[in-house]
């Protein structure tokens, strides 16, 4: 079992359509999170970037790029990318290099400004690319695969399109408590499920924006934050798996999966994987967590998430969500932030912002979204090409 590493600072750029470049949104998370942890900024021994590959050259030096934005101060480096686990890969090279004794207190952050529509590849020829080959070969854009998934959840378990709308209501609730969501409107069941059909079952309501924002965050060895007189939040675990051939179900980039004629399938998919490493190396389960911060790309995805991390049996997230245990005051609240139907997704910080928000509720500074009583709490997403991403943090 890892040891722990503490989070001194937190800090956020607001999401939404700036247009401005994402270094200063970037620089406006550091020095929240810098104030929120009582440090200057000549304390910091290393910035770990989480990099972005979208706004030229800058973004794919990013741990430098914020370095020198916030002034030289021969601080070391370090840049991660990841795809939409970047965030939590910065975090985990921070805290490696903390329990190597190679430093003792760092600052992790990612931004991004992004385009208007959905992702896509850059332009150019690139054919041993797999995710410019789903693009170029079968035309499926992200939508198109969140509403696969969410087509297999219907037909597997029962799922309907009023779930999918409920989880979008109840996201959109936790949003209007948040000030740094983007989106702040309540919405019935029958407006989301009038909204336009975007890729059937999803309709536009149902399916993340892009947003540009930036998050950031302060993190320590224990001895250090204890000189400092801090008691603070605790980073008890990070999952960075990978996937364990054969996969048998399809993940973004891939239109295909592995064969299993040979090989048995996994007792375990890839998405349980991440978690339950966490979960192993933090020596919790999901029984003792208190909230969770998924990645809803779709509502449909949510759904999967919740059992994917262990709040549930496989078939039953439906009956989770109808039974109410999933909102504010329930058993387990998921996306008490709003989740990325409410924030759209800035591809290197929403990995640091689910952490950020996991920090400000388990401080009990959540305002009123906040969790009666946190513990403990988990964040789950993933990356192309099998970057799995989970951080588990407590008091």
């Amino acid at each position: 079992m890892a040891k722990d590493v503490a989070i001194l600072g937190v800090g956020m750029h607001p999401w939404g359509k700036w247009g401005k470049n994402f270094v200063e949104y970037g620089l406006k998370a550091c020095n929240d999170a810098l104030g929120d942890a009582g440090l200057d900024w000549q304390d910091i021994e290393v910035v770990a970037g989480a990099e972005t590959v979208r706004n030229g050259y800058a973004g794919y030096v990013a741990g430098a790029t914020f370095a020198e934005a916030l002034g030289w101060s021969g601080a070391r480096v370090l840049t991660s990318y990841a795809a939409c686990a970047s965030g939590s890969q910065a975090i985990n090279n921070a805290r490696a290099m903390i329990l190597a004794d190679m430093a003792d207190v760092i600052l992790v952050v990612g931004a991004d400004t992004t385009p208007k529509g959905f992702l896509a590849p850059n332009a150019g020829e690139r054919w041993a690319d797999p995710d410019w080959l789903r693009f170029r070969l079968m035309g499926c854009t992200n939508p198109t695969y969140f509403a696969l998934y969410a087509r297999r959840r219907m037909d597997l378990y029962g799922a309907t399109e009023e779930d999918f709308a409920a989880v979008k209501v109840k996201n959109a609730r936790h949003g209007m408590a948040n000030p740094n969501a983007r989106y702040h409107k309540e919405f019935t069941q029958e407006q989301v499920l009038e909204s336009p059909l975007v890729a059937d079952p999803l309709r536009l309501l149902e399916i993340c924006a892009t947003s540009d924002g930036a998050a950031a965050v302060v993190i320590s060895s224990m001895d250090y934050a204890r000189k400092r007189n801090i008691d603070p939040i605790r980073i008890r675990a990070v999952s960075t798996v990978t996937p364990t051939y054969p996969m048998t179900s399809v993940e973004m980039p891939y239109f295909s999966t592995d064969s299993a004629a040979v090989v048995a399938p996994n007792e375990m998919s890839f998405k349980a994987s991440i978690a339950q490493a966490a979960y192993e190396e933090a020596g919790l389960g999901p029984e003792d967590m208190s909230m969770a911060e998924v990645y809803d790309l779709s509502s449909a995805l949510e759904l999967d998430w919740y059992e994917n991390i262990g709040l549930c049996p496989e078939g039953d997230a439906e009956k989770l969500l109808r039974d109410g245990e999933t909102t504010l005051g329930g058993r387990v609240p998921v996306n008490p932030s709003g989740g990325l139907a409410c924030f759209g997704e800035a591809v290197p910080a929403q990995a640091i912002a689910q952490v950020c928000e996991l920090t400000w509720q388990l401080r009990g500074q959540a305002g009123d979204r906040q969790i009666a009583g946190a513990q403990a709490g988990i964040t789950a997403n993933i990356g192309l090409f099998g970057h799995g991403s989970s951080v588990i943090c407590s008091t």
